[in-house]
């Protein structure tokens, strides 16, 4: 999980200072799809941001086998050491018979799940820096498939570093990423490998709905 990661991100999501909810989804514009690292995009292929959509959404057609890959989709969020939990609703549109391929790990199920990462992340994942992005439980790594899905993880369980070393081996870590947070991302790739990209067969939509951040 070493390149998972988060691009740069225009400030979005507006939490109250007291109880750090979120009011709204951040507009198409304060997304980036990426991430961007020293100067390459692992995003192959893809607009730099998603398009907006009904009620405040925002979308993205996934690349076809061939030509490209999404790795991630990122926003700017406050800190949120005085979080509990966090919520992501999303939409999958795809004909029938449509996959999902993990781009380096194809005989895998594709996957998406959600992280955060702290500010002044130098994307080496060593020393301290292998605690500077966090990764929601295995629990709640959804596969790839057509339909509406919900997934809920609150911030007392066990996420994991780049590393894939647990919270619990490294709290202090843990503590100083929520308090110091600069980026939310959603990634695509496999269980293995949460941010590593993935492609589709056939055309598909994502759709997020709504974010929730309490």
């Amino acid at each position: 999980m070493k390149r998972s990661a988060f691009a740069f991100a225009i400030p979005a999501l507006c939490l109250a200072a007291a109880s750090v909810a979120v009011a709204e989804i951040p507009a198409a514009a304060q997304w980036d799809i990426g991430p961007w690292v020293r100067g390459r995009n692992y995003s192959v292929g893809m607009p730099a941001h998603p398009a907006p959509g009904a009620n405040g959404s925002v979308s993205f057609a996934f690349p076809v086998a061939g030509s490209g890959e999404v790795d991630a989709m990122t926003t700017a969020v406050h800190p949120l050491g005085g979080a509990q939990q966090l919520t992501m609703r999303f939409r999958i549109d795809a004909p029938a018979g449509t996959r999902f391929v993990p781009s380096e790990n194809p005989d895998q199920t594709a996957t998406v799940s959600l992280y955060f990462q702290r500010a002044r992340d130098t994307w080496t994942a060593k020393g301290k820096y292998a605690s500077y992005r966090w990764y929601v439980p295995a629990r709640a790594v959804i596969p790839l498939a057509p339909g509406e899905h919900t997934v809920t993880v609150r911030f007392d369980e066990r996420w994991t570093n780049v590393n894939g070393q647990p919270n619990s081996s490294d709290p202090a870590g843990f503590r100083a990423a929520l308090r110091d947070t600069s980026q939310l991302g959603i990634a695509f790739g496999s269980m293995g490998r949460r941010s590593h990209g993935v492609y589709a067969t056939g055309p598909a939509r994502f759709t997020l709905l709504d974010l929730d951040i309490r």
